[in-house]
């Protein structure tokens, strides 16, 4: 309970906001100076990259947001969160939801990453972004009745 009114009380501290955003802008600026697709403009809360930009040879069918969102994290341990196929799950048919957007969302939780936080990753995006040629879909190996997006298996395609 004091965590959630210390929360409450900095997020309406003008001082504290001008800093947590500040710190999500100099990630983004950070991004797309290495080439990194992202949303514009750059939020108060994260970055959103758009997988499909970033990973434009991979079909929605083999998870763009997905794939990218593993890559970082097999690069540097940062956990993102596909915001795209996954995410939207299927229509009563069966048949997956094909969402316009196909987004990895780089959320920054307030008072725990430091600048220099920030900057592993970018460079871990940059560095992702740079064999992103490479890179290979992903295939749905389970998906549970609820919650796939937390719960679902995949396996890298070859």
């Amino acid at each position: 309970m004091e965590a959630m009114a210390i929360g409450i009380k900095e997020s309406v501290n003008d001082d504290h906001i001008h800093a947590r955003v500040g710190q999500v802008v100099y990630l983004g600026e950070k991004m797309m100076d290495f080439g990194v697709p992202i949303v514009k403009p750059i939020g108060g809360h994260g970055i959103f990259v758009d997988a499909k930009k970033f990973l434009p040879h991979i079909p929605q069918d083999e998870f763009p947001a997905q794939t990218l969102a593993a890559e970082v994290y097999l690069d540097s341990g940062v956990r993102t969160m596909e915001r795209g196929v996954v995410s939207a799950g299927r229509k009563a048919n069966g048949e997956n939801y094909y969402p316009k957007l196909e987004l990895v969302r780089f959320t920054i939780p307030r008072r725990v990453y430091t600048q220099a936080h920030m900057d592993v990753i970018a460079e871990s995006t940059a560095r992702v972004y740079e064999r992103r040629h490479k890179i290979r879909g992903l295939k749905m190996i389970y998906e549970p009745k609820y919650l796939r997006f937390f719960q679902a298996r995949f396996q890298q395609l070859k």
